[in-house]
């Protein structure tokens, strides 16, 4: 069963060291994503399921103890999900740079020793599947977390990834909303098409944890909203 959940962004500008000379200006998005750790870590869960946007390389389940590193983005910065129970057992394969975000987030946090696993989802993956996921992963232990990770739209500027989009900021509030009302049915109703074309690669997860969250009284705060460089980045809890 679902006990609680933390929502955060995922760009390796939040690790200080890819984000160099501008790793102040997220210093208030990695603040609440702290603060979203510590409401999941106090809800006592019995396992942690990591949720992030992948690529093919990427998709599917990641054990405790898979490795990542930030390499990809200029800095030697290496990270482990969870604790290292398998030994030699851990995969080759690393994790995605969603779930390395995580990861190091975890860290940070100084997350307890709560067995965790990671899992990476195609940004297309549509609504069924993603709330079948969801279902499933709820239903692996009697207290399970989750934390998710995703960003908003990439068109809220000139400069964004994605250029502005007039319809990027309507669309952000609306998740803001939904992710602190703990509203699992608006966050199913999500459009994927205009997800994809606002480049919001949370959607599907953010409809994982939809499929978790049914039939749970777990109530949201948003802690975070904002969007700097132009891509919308929120941080939610529930518990």
């Amino acid at each position: 069963m679902l006990v609680a959940a933390a929502v955060c962004p995922c760009p390796p500008l939040l690790v200080p060291e890819v984000a160099a000379g501008a790793a102040p200006e997220l210093g208030a998005a990695r603040a609440a994503c702290a603060q979203a750790l510590g409401m999941l870590a106090a809800a006592r869960p019995g396992r942690l399921v990591v949720v992030g946007p992948a690529a093919d390389h990427g998709q599917g389940r990641h054990p405790e103890g898979t490795r990542g590193s930030f390499r990809g983005f200029g800095v030697d910065v290496g990270v482990r999900l969870g604790a290292d129970r398998m030994g030699s057992a851990v995969p080759e394969h690393e994790l995605p740079p969603s779930l390395a975000v995580a990861a190091w987030l975890l860290e940070q946090a100084g997350w307890p020793d709560v067995p965790a696993e990671g899992l990476g989802v195609a940004e297309s993956m549509p609504l069924e599947r993603c709330v079948r996921i969801g279902a499933d992963l709820a239903g692996r232990d009697e207290r399970v977390a989750l934390l998710v990770m995703g960003d908003a739209s990439a068109c809220r500027s000139l400069k964004a990834p994605g250029y502005l989009d007039e319809r990027a900021a309507g669309f952000d509030a609306e998740v803001a909303r939904a992710l602190g009302a703990a509203d699992v049915a608006a966050l199913k109703e999500q459009d994927a098409g205009l997800a994809q074309e606002l480049k919001a690669c949370g959607r599907a997860p953010w409809q994982v944890l939809a499929g978790a969250a049914e039939n749970t009284r777990l109530t949201g705060t948003l802690l975070y909203d904002d969007a700097p460089y132009g891509v919308g980045y929120l941080v939610a809890a529930w518990s």
